[in-house]
């Protein structure tokens, strides 16, 4: 995924900014000095080596699209961007199911190894049903980059790696690769297995920063004293959030004389 090709002058100025914002638990930078990036490709590398480490969790990182609308000024370059990283195999944009317009982007690579890191853990008398799995990978996700596919155009694409059998696909949902559309049972969305907690993780992080600065006089805080804080309800840390509270929306920034200041959006 590293090997995308790029200017010289453009390829300098994302090494630069990549070396600056460090991979390092120790080294990651303050936020303040952080928070944007000249293009979306930047943005996903840092954003991906900054992923917080979730114990007894084995999810690999991924990046919501709203980080990004906080990160890379420009949101109509992002959605260029990404929709050509799509078509180029390079990534992968998932619906998630938080009741909201969430998306998140995952590197194609890491998302075969989340799948294969679940078929391993898979009850291995039954590895002769896990076949459908390579099925999934090399006919289903290399041809369908959309968000969503059908039901029959998904029976279609396994068929060509096989004989394909209702179970399979109850395998393929169990697993947590695919998700029914509620609106159409004939749907899927495609998604990330072990990923449930996060969400709920997503959503009460959310709510416990936004609960904090509206209990503020002025609902607004110093972004350095605020990044500090530790979260009590989400596993997902601080900094995860206000990238993605800041691109949705719900809280922006101000820089006054001693820094930035994070508050609450007004309606």
């Amino acid at each position: 995924m590293d090997n995308i090709p790029e200017s010289s002058s453009k390829g300098a100025k994302r090494r630069r900014e990549e070396e600056s914002a460090g991979t390092g638990a120790d080294e990651t930078p303050s936020l303040e000095n952080d928070l944007t990036f000249s293009d979306t490709m930047v943005a996903l590398r840092i954003m991906r080596a900054q992923f917080p480490h979730v114990q007894q969790l084995s999810v690999k990182p991924f990046i919501l699209k709203s980080q990004l609308y906080s990160s890379v000024k420009d949101r109509t370059q992002v959605d260029r961007e990404l929709e050509s990283l799509k078509r180029d195999k390079v990534l992968r944009i998932f619906k998630l199911n938080t009741g909201q317009d969430d998306h998140a982007i995952m590197f194609l690579n890491d998302y075969l190894n989340q799948i294969d890191h679940v078929v391993k853990k898979m009850d291995n008398k039954k590895q002769g049903e896990h076949q459908v799995f390579g099925w999934f990978k090399t006919h289903v996700l290399d041809s369908k980059l959309e968000p969503g596919i059908e039901h029959q155009e998904l029976h279609s694409l396994l068929s060509l790696g096989g004989k394909v059998k209702d179970s399979d696909i109850s395998l393929l949902i169990n697993a947590g690769v695919l998700t029914r559309q509620l609106i159409d049972p004939n749907m899927y969305w495609f998604a990330i297995p072990s990923i449930g907690s996060l969400l709920k993780g997503l959503a009460q992080g959310r709510k416990e920063i936004m609960s904090l600065l509206n209990r503020r006089k002025y609902k607004e805080m110093m972004l350095s004293s605020l990044e500090k804080k530790r979260l009590r309800m989400s596993p997902l840390d601080m900094r995860f959030h206000l990238r993605d509270l800041i691109g949705s929306g719900q809280l922006q920034t101000n820089l006054t004389p001693t820094g930035l200041v994070v508050q609450v959006s007004k309606d």
